[in-house]
């Protein structure tokens, strides 16, 4: 099974839409998670209708219709690997093992809100998942966003990539 995990897209307001490689990924993903702050709800419709399957929460950028539509936390089972999808996790330090007590029943923990790639592990196993933004890089030196593969229950190939601006 294969993953795309998306965040902080913030379309339209960093970006007129997403870029063609992200597009491209969606195209080849089983799955599209997406945690959050998308802006306006016309990415989610065009996500929905483009994706085989989509698994998203709203963020704290994202207002009245985004939020009726979607849950603060998404919670999904794929293949045998429990994930849990949401927005915010707070400050960084000491971030896995204070997720791991308040998520004790997931295995991978997607979040986003910082715009900066994340991937580590508490010591119970929880697997923690920031992709970035594919489109608004703040202070990071690239937009970013994230693959993996879901292989006999268990989550391999978890790569960061770099957005190439489009054009």
């Amino acid at each position: 099974m294969r993953l795309l995990l998306i965040a902080d897209t913030h379309v339209p307001k960093r970006a007129r839409d997403l870029p063609a490689a992200v597009w491209d990924a969606v195209d080849d993903a089983d799955v599209v998670i997406h945690a959050g702050d998308w802006v306006e709800p016309e990415l989610l419709d065009a996500l929905e209708a483009r994706s085989r399957r989509l698994v998203a929460c709203w963020g704290n950028n994202d207002g009245d219709e985004l939020r009726r539509r979607l849950p603060e936390r998404a919670d999904v089972v794929l293949d045998g690997v429990r994930f849990t999808v949401t927005h915010e996790t707070g400050a960084s330090a000491g971030r896995d093992e204070r997720m791991a007590g308040m998520y004790p029943d997931t295995d991978v923990l997607v979040f986003g809100h910082s715009h900066i790639p994340w991937d580590g592990r508490a010591k119970s196993g929880l697997r923690l998942l920031n992709p970035g933004s594919p489109t608004d890089r703040r202070r990071q030196p690239h937009c970013t966003y994230m693959t993996a593969t879901i292989d006999g229950g268990k989550l391999s190939e978890v790569q960061l990539h770099k957005v190439v601006r489009d054009g």
